[in-house]
Formats: C-alpha cells, sequence, structure tokens
C-alpha cells in the first residue's frame, strides 16, 4: 500500500500544469480577505477589487465560462472565470482546476443575475494540487472511523466539525482570560516524572539514556503545582496534557488536557465558587446562551447549582447506605468488579456511583463529601472525619470536575500515601520530595482540576470524546 494513490485524471492534469510551466504547489499569496468578511461587507466592497484564497469545493462548467465555489474556515464565496475576460492560456489553466484544489483570486466583487454575491475573477494562482478526490463529491466525510482517521479531510468537508473545533479553541482561550482576570498566572511543570503522583491512575513508562532512570508520563501536574503554592505563588494554573494508560471509550482518550488550579488561603467553596462562574461565563458569554443543548436535554448553567451528598445519591438511586459492607458488595459482586472481594467497600460504592449514578445527574450539580479512603490529597471534614472536603462536578452526566480543599499535613499526607499504595509497581513510591516541600508549610488552599475535553463536550453537544480531541488515539489501520 502506497501513502497516495492519485486519481488518473488529477496526474494528468498535474502533468499538463507542469507542462505549461506552472508550479501546482505555489507559494504565499499575500492580501487575501477572509471569505466571511468579503461577504460581510458585501455593500461596502461591491465593485472593487477583492483578494480571496481558499478549497474549491465544486464548480460548474459551461463552456466559455465556469462557476467555482470556494471554502476557508470562515465561509463559502462564488467565482466566475469567463474566457473573454481571462484569455485562452489562463483559461485553459482554470480548466486542470478540480473540486479540492487550493486556489487564490483577484477579481471584481458583484452579483450575477440571480443576485449571488461573486467575484469576477481577472487573475488567478493554483496554490495547491489535490491528488485525491474529496469524499461523497463534497458531502462530507460521514464514516465515524474514516473521519478520526483523516481528521484534516473531516474539517474541510464536514462544517459542523470545523465549528466545533474553532469554539473549543474559543472556549479555552476564554478560560486562560477568566482566571487572568482572577489574579491567577499560568505555570509550566514536567510531562516527565521520576514518580507518577497527583492521581490514581496507571501510567505510560519511558527511559531517559542519557540519565539511565525510568521516567513516567504524567498522570496529574497536581503536586509540582503546589510545590509552588509552597514556594509563594498564591494562585496557580495549568492548562496541561495528561497521560493515563488506561481504557478507552466515549470519555476516555488515554492522552487528554486538563485545567489544574490552586488558591491559598481557599478551600473547596471557594473553588465552587470559582467554577460555577467560570462554566457559567463559558455557557452565557462564549456558547452564547445559559441553557444548551446536549442531547435530547437542555442544560441550563444558571447558577447556583444544587449540593447534594455523595452518599445520599447513592441510597437514592442504588438504595446502598453508608456503612452497609455487606449491600456495597453484593451490588458490586453483579457487577463482577476486578478485586470486588478485598477492595475497600468506600471504593467499591465509589466504582458503583460511576457505573450507576452518573447517568442521572444531567444538570450541573456540585456532589460533595466522598469518601476520606477515595481522596488521599484532601483535607477531611473536621466534623466527620471519613469524609472529606470535596466536590465533583457533573454536567450531562459527565464528571467534568474535581476540587479539594487540600490536605496541608505533611504527616497526614504520608500516612494518607501508605494507605493509597496498591499492588501496581508503579503506585509503590512515595515522592519524598514533594512531602519535603509539604514540610516547609504549604497554605491552606483550594486545588479544582477540570477535564477541558469534556467541558467542551457538554458546551458543545458532543456525545463522544474523539469528537473533541483533533487526533484521539486509534489502534493503527490493519495493513499500514
Amino acid at each position: 500500500m502506497t501513502p497516495v494513490e492519485p486519481e488518473d485524471f488529477r496526474l494528468a492534469k498535474l502533468e499538463e500544469l507542469r507542462r505549461l510551466g506552472i508550479d501546482p504547489y505555489g507559494g504565499r499569496f499575500p492580501g487575501a480577505s477572509p471569505l466571511a468578511e468579503i461577504t460581510a461587507r458585501f455593500d461596502e466592497l461591491e465593485g472593487q477589487p477583492v483578494r480571496a484564497a481558499g478549497r474549491v469545493a465544486g464548480q460548474r462548467n459551461m463552456g466559455r465560462a465556469a462557476f467555482v465555489d470556494i471554502r476557508d474556515w470562515t465561509g463559502k464565496v462564488q467565482l466566475f472565470f469567463q474566457l473573454d475576460r481571462l484569455g485562452e492560456d489562463a483559461f485553459h489553466v482554470q480548466q486542470q482546476i478540480d473540486a479540492g484544489d487550493i486556489i487564490g483570486v483577484e477579481g471584481e466583487l458583484g452579483k450575477t443575475r440571480t443576485g449571488e454575491p461573486t467575484i469576477f475573477v481577472s487573475d488567478f494562482r493554483l496554490l495547491a494540487k489535490a491528488l485525491l478526490n474529496p469524499p461523497e463529491k463534497w458531502h462530507g466525510l460521514r464514516d465515524t472511523e474514516k473521519r478520526y482517521r483523516q481528521r484534516s479531510v473531516d474539517l474541510f468537508t464536514n462544517d459542523e466539525v470545523m465549528a466545533c473545533f474553532l469554539k473549543r479553541a474559543e472556549i479555552v482561550r476564554a478560560i486562560r482570560a477568566f482566571l487572568h482576570g482572577r489574579g491567577f498566572v499560568e505555570a509550566e511543570t514536567p510531562m516527565m516524572q521520576s514518580i507518577p503522583g497527583g492521581a490514581a491512575a496507571r501510567p505510560f513508562h519511558t527511559y531517559h539514556n542519557a540519565l539511565g532512570i525510568d521516567l513516567y508520563l504524567r498522570i496529574a501536574p497536581e503536586l509540582y503545582l503546589k510545590r509552588l503554592l509552597v514556594g509563594g505563588m498564591e494562585k496557580v494554573f495549568e492548562i496541561n496534557r495528561n497521560f493515563r494508560n488506561e481504557g478507552i471509550s466515549t470519555q476516555h482518550n488515554p492522552e487528554f488536557t486538563m485545567l489544574e488550579a490552586y488558591e491559598s488561603y481557599g478551600d473547596y467553596e471557594t473553588m465552587m465558587e470559582l467554577t460555577e462562574s467560570l462554566v457559567a461565563h463559558l455557557a452565557g458569554d462564549v456558547c452564547g446562551a445559559m441553557e444548551l443543548p446536549f442531547g435530547e436535554h437542555g442544560i441550563d448553567y444558571t447558577p447556583p447549582w444544587p449540593r447534594r451528598r455523595f452518599w445520599d445519591l447513592l441510597e437514592e438511586h442504588l438504595g446502598l447506605k453508608r456503612g452497609d459492607e455487606g449491600g456495597i458488595r453484593a451490588r458490586a459482586a453483579e457487577f463482577e468488579m476486578d478485586g470486588a472481594p478485598a477492595a475497600h467497600a468506600d471504593w467499591l460504592a465509589y466504582h458503583l456511583f460511576e457505573k450507576q449514578v452518573e447517568e442521572h445527574l444531567v444538570q450541573p450539580v456540585f456532589v460533595t463529601e466522598f469518601p476520606r479512603t477515595v481522596s488521599p490529597l484532601t483535607r477531611a471534614k473536621a466534623d466527620d472525619p471519613d469524609v472529606v472536603e470535596r466536590f465533583d462536578l457533573y454536567v450531562a452526566g459527565l464528571e467534568v470536575g474535581t476540587a479539594y480543599t487540600e490536605l496541608n499535613d505533611p504527616q497526614e499526607q504520608e500516612r494518607r500515601f501508605l494507605e493509597q499504595i496498591g499492588p501496581e509497581e508503579e503506585t509503590q513510591r512515595i515522592d519524598e520530595d514533594f512531602l519535603r516541600a509539604l514540610a516547609c508549610g504549604m497554605p491552606p488552599a483550594g486545588g479544582l482540576g477540570v477535564g477541558i475535553d469534556r467541558l467542551v463536550m457538554a458546551l458543545t453537544d458532543q456525545a463522544s470524546i474523539r469528537d473533541v480531541i483533533l487526533f484521539p488515539l486509534l489502534r493503527p489501520e490493519e495493513g499500514a
């Protein structure tokens, strides 16, 4: 299998262009206006020369003239090529252009007899000759697997896909601006770590040849950002790439994007207000409405959002009460959970919550007071030390974010790390350097983690995480 198997008729046109001394892959084309700007300013620009560039989306040849539609990432405009205006040589070159080619044009902006805004082309240049046909004659790449594997084609043939990823970029930009406005500073922490920490997850393992040491792609930046709190950076955030060597589903990709933010002298209530204000801002100001669609639901992001306790929801939906270890283990056995007989009952309750309760949490809700066992980095409640000061934000059945009142007692943190140690080799080392930093004194703080991919899913009505990640991880194609 060769990487490119060109269409024969396109190869013939490529050869003809080269015979004519024309470079089919021309250089820069300065001065082109976005197509949406040209159409929006039509009344102002009508009768004037304009420059535009884009991909040929379709064409209608009529002997001595041709109508051609081009697209860029802002919109579409019609071009009119005419033999009498261009001359025979230039018009012959135009006849070598196909759907999918990229061209730059110059001409007078006007209207056709049917009132369609059109550029009447006086000069043009071929900028890239496409050797493969666009899918389904420009009606879009519809096969889901092909869409993910051929994202470049998916973007230029499916307008809604391009719109989604442009909206994602706008959301991320707005998150940064919002946090900067709240006085947070952005930091960068290591993506390769000698001890993977900050979450309970299986890491990807690698090796550094020069230093001769094992390293791991980070599963979370948390412990490094907390070191910055110790150092005196009181409000800090990172929009980061994390890597977890785990399953793939509509909600999970092994490489994903997180926002983590920490505020000294705050707590999980501080983070609750921050999260509610941030997401409401993204919905109303960036996505255009406080109520947005998600599947068959309308999600209302208007604050304040309800607060519900973990054990209350587990009892409401599964009839399992706090302390009912026998009932929890029996229900876990029904789902054949790995390690159910030996696992702590609180962990089983947590996984039951994920499997059976999350899907019911459609409207935004803060779930609070999780078991201490499943939250090793979190301060316990003073009046109930078996639960912690933590919330998880759920929207559209997705766990979108988590926040803690951070544990800043180094001795208690060491005890929690020891409790967390599991059978996997990677989890059997405690980050002594982090404990040393904690022993220097970390201010009380609130910490927040928001899954950018899932948040974008909720805000843009996308049912799969693969639809908001440009290049999701896929199995190699057979024969590739």
